[in-house]
């Protein structure tokens, strides 16, 4: 019976140390060393959120069967519990006046004390700091006394702190968890812990945003840490700025080109007619089904020789991929057959055919299924609806015909053959 409830104990400790919370933290790189915002995307789960930049994400489980951080009569909050990084600490002081809050380790020595005139009411207090191991946090005034057990697994401990963070309390766990300013900050700062529900093994998209700089890190967390995003300038010739994503040694634009100018500031004709589409002998783009709408939202597409036009195209600092940069990328995601499903978007797409989802995103290339247009002017079309996109290299397979990739809704490869120059594709680039 003994080792029955020895194993029990530990069944349950291993999934408490796997069940950690992780928190997030942002920090910025290259063209800016500053981030204002984040998008957070579960792309295993579709949800999403968006935090500012100076803010912390706090990755949170659900761990059934297990409560490890309410008290008897809710008077006194800790969360998370077991930390990583740090906690937010609320009770309610039931009358104000002089009140101490003591961490000692679980042999009795102290570790930190603050000494606080409190108002009657709810109080949060952020606890940052310690290294690992059992704690026990002791809050004590004239008119109450109250005690907790805290587990910290942080692999890296610094100096004991607890500060107060404000007077609102924590109704729900899902929700921002600690808010307001923190004294002794530098800058006075606003500093937040924001929580995300996350599982093991879940894939997260992060795209961070400073200025008009965008750029998408993929991440599969398992440990607390921090995210540098390293920010690029990518404008095209009509002022859009394009997000960027590293995959590989390589990095592309993690948008659609929409650029309806190349560099010098020329344009490129808008063809919407489907004869002249198929005549024309120069550089064209439209929208698919000629709506403004698909253009904005998926890019535009164009024709081969918008693409080799000597006036370029690409952003400054880019230039569109040639058919052995593809090569390079497809081979880094394990090859053609399977690349296709890693490059395509996941959640609340148009890849979607009968229930069945082809992508997963995980090298967050985000491919959009922007469809095309063929060598004739006529739009793509698959079984009962359109769901295929083209991407044009900037490599030429003759005089009519270019190298090309297709990822197609029902396959999860990258399809590789040379379409005529007045087929229609979307374009990406890929940074010099």
């Amino acid at each position: 019976m003994k080792k029955i409830i020895l194993l029990i104990m530990l069944i349950f400790t291993i999934v408490k140390i796997q069940a950690q919370n992780y928190q997030i933290s942002f920090a910025g790189t290259g063209a800016s060393a500053t981030v204002d915002s984040v998008k957070i995307e579960n792309l295993s789960q579709c949800t999403d959120t968006s935090i500012g930049g100076s803010n912390i994400l706090n990755l949170t489980p659900m761990v059934t069967g297990i409560n490890e951080n309410t008290m008897a009569d809710n008077v006194i909050h800790i969360y998370p519990n077991p930390i990583s990084g740090f906690c937010s600490v609320e009770f309610n002081a039931i009358d104000g006046g002089n009140t101490t809050l003591e961490l000692d380790n679980i042999n009795g020595k102290k570790i930190v004390q603050v000494h606080e005139l409190l108002s009657q009411g709810n109080h949060t207090y952020y606890l940052s700091g310690i290294s690992t191991g059992v704690y026990i946090l002791k809050i004590e005034s004239d008119k109450y006394s109250y005690s907790s057990k805290i587990v910290s697994i942080n692999a890296e401990s610094g100096t004991a702190e607890i500060k107060h963070i404000g007077t609102n309390p924590i109704t729900n766990k899902q929700d921002t968890l600690i808010g307001g300013k923190i004294s002794g900050l530098e800058n006075n700062n606003i500093l937040s812990l924001i929580s995300m529900q996350y599982n093991t093994g879940d894939t997260l998209k992060l795209t961070g945003k400073s200025g008009n700089y965008r750029t998408v890190v993929m991440l599969m967390p398992s440990q607390s840490q921090t995210v540098t995003f390293t920010f690029v300038n990518c404008t095209d010739a009509d002022n859009n700025h394009y997000a960027v994503v590293q995959i590989g040694t390589q990095v592309w634009m993690e948008e659609n080109l929409k650029t309806t100018k190349y560099r010098d500031g020329s344009s490129i004709p808008n063809v919407p007619d489907s004869a002249t589409w198929r005549n024309t002998t120069s550089g064209a783009y439209c929208d698919y089904h000629n709506l403004p709408a698909e253009g904005a939202a998926y890019g535009h597409i164009y024709n081969f020789r918008a693409v080799a036009d000597v006036r370029n195209m690409a952003p400054v600092g880019w230039h569109v991929a040639s058919d052995s940069e593809w090569t390079v990328f497809t081979n880094f995601l394990g090859g053609a057959n399977i690349a296709g499903r890693k490059l395509k978007e996941n959640c609340n797409t148009r890849w979607a055919y009968q229930d069945t989802t082809w992508g997963n995103n995980i090298s967050g290339f985000t491919a959009l299924c922007a469809n095309f247009r063929n060598t004739s002017g006529a739009w793509s079309m698959a079984p009962n609806n359109d769901h295929d996109c083209g991407f044009w290299t900037s490599t030429s397979d003759g005089t009519a015909f270019a190298w090309a990739r297709l990822l197609r809704w029902c396959y999860g490869d990258v399809w590789i053959g040379p379409p005529m120059y007045n087929s229609g594709y979307s374009v990406r680039c890929i940074k010099d």
